[in-house]
């Protein structure tokens, strides 16, 4: 190789050198500048998104995650283009490639939208028994895939979102007050206005029954056997069942007391006679 072919070899180089240093140089700008951006607006989603009156902590670090990585995508796609590239292609194939995952990946996605559905809506909270999909218990976490809860006994039960979010829920715990209701027996022979008087005083007598609304004390059916009076009492939702365990002993134990006879089931038999019914 002569001299002049040297000279021309590295002139060329230099050229690329230059052409191709500038392009490198500005996509490591872009980067950069991306990064620092994606950061920004990361923290700027994350604030906004903090001023948002019942905002899940899951779900707002999972949307401004969201943020930040769009950002990212959008920073590659202006870095390819420095180079060349062409991004509506690229753009395509993985628009192709996110739908075959997203297919494959039906069931999680589907968990992962109800997930969050669940966090922003709210149905229930961390510490609520609710009732869903079958299953009765106390919700210990929430997450985007899945919902943790522990049932009266205490086992661990960890049920997909998509289940929850496609059933009705029943929220034992939504509300600040709840209504405990008795269906209690009494029998033909006996007072009702001194059985109705009886439960007044159990009631009145037990402080967590609340004053308002007012307690209910009516006769609600004539049984085959019995009586049967409704109670409708009312109470703060975290003294529901202590309320109605100890109510329904007080009752037992003064109805006996004052001689109100809580019947059993009882059919009355006429028996006739074969020689009786011949006359």
């Amino acid at each position: 190789m002569d001299q002049e072919q040297i000279t021309e070899t590295i002139n060329h180089v230099m050229e690329l050198a230059t052409a191709y240093g500038l392009q490198v140089v500005g996509a490591i700008i872009i980067l950069i500048l991306g990064w620092i951006a994606a950061g920004w607006a990361r923290n700027a989603a994350d604030k906004g998104l903090s001023k948002v009156r019942g905002m899940d902590e899951t779900l707002r670090y999972f949307l401004s995650t969201l943020v930040r990585y769009l950002v990212l995508a959008v920073t590659i796609v202006m870095v390819l283009e420095r180079f060349g590239v062409q991004t509506a292609s690229l753009i395509a194939v993985l628009g192709a490639a996110g739908l075959a995952i997203g297919l494959a990946l039906q069931g999680t996605l589907s968990n992962l939208a109800a997930g969050v559905m669940l966090l922003f809506f709210r149905p229930f909270k961390i510490g609520d028994f609710v009732d869903a999909a079958g299953i009765s218990g106390t919700v210990k976490l929430i997450s985007l895939f899945t919902t943790e809860m522990a049932t009266p006994d205490n086992v661990k039960i960890i049920v997909p979102n998509k289940q929850l979010w496609d059933t009705s829920i029943k929220n034992f715990s939504a509300n600040a007050t709840r209504r405990v209701d008795f269906l209690l027996g009494i029998g033909y022979g006996d007072d009702i206005d001194k059985a109705f008087k009886v439960i007044k005083e159990i009631i009145e007598n037990d402080e967590r029954c609340h004053k308002e609304p007012e307690s209910q004390i009516v006769v609600g059916n004539l049984g085959d056997s019995s009586v049967d009076i409704i109670v409708r009492v009312w109470c703060k939702a975290d003294d529901y069942w202590g309320l109605k365990f100890d109510l329904t002993k007080a009752f037992k134990q003064t109805f006996d007391k004052e001689g109100i006879e809580i019947p059993f089931p009882q059919r009355v038999v006429h028996m006739v006679k074969e020689g009786a019914n011949d006359a």
